[in-house]
């Protein structure tokens, strides 16, 4: 997979937890819209992703752009582990 199919999959695993957490945001977008998702200051990828998004969207339908400006640091979200050595 390339690293552009890796960023946007994080990306849009990212957006969809936005979404959970913030419903009402979704009144902002067209009807059947879609959604391309663009990264702030990465000019590479964001060519590939508008690209792709228009290939893929139907005749007619329409397009979203998405600017994700900042994300917050990874964290893993486990709280609790055990070890067992084979």
């Amino acid at each position: 997979m390339s690293i552009f199919k890796t960023r946007n999959n994080l990306l849009g695993m990212e957006f969809d937890r936005y979404l959970r957490e913030h419903p009402e945001f979704t009144d902002k977008f067209p009807n059947n819209a879609q959604v391309i998702l663009l990264l702030e200051g990465d000019e590479e990828f964001n060519k590939w992703s508008a690209r792709i998004g228009k290939e893929q969207a139907a005749q007619d339908q329409p397009l979203l752009y998405v600017t994700i400006k900042k994300l917050a640091p990874a964290h893993s979200r486990i709280e609790e582990l055990s070890l067992m050595a084979g």
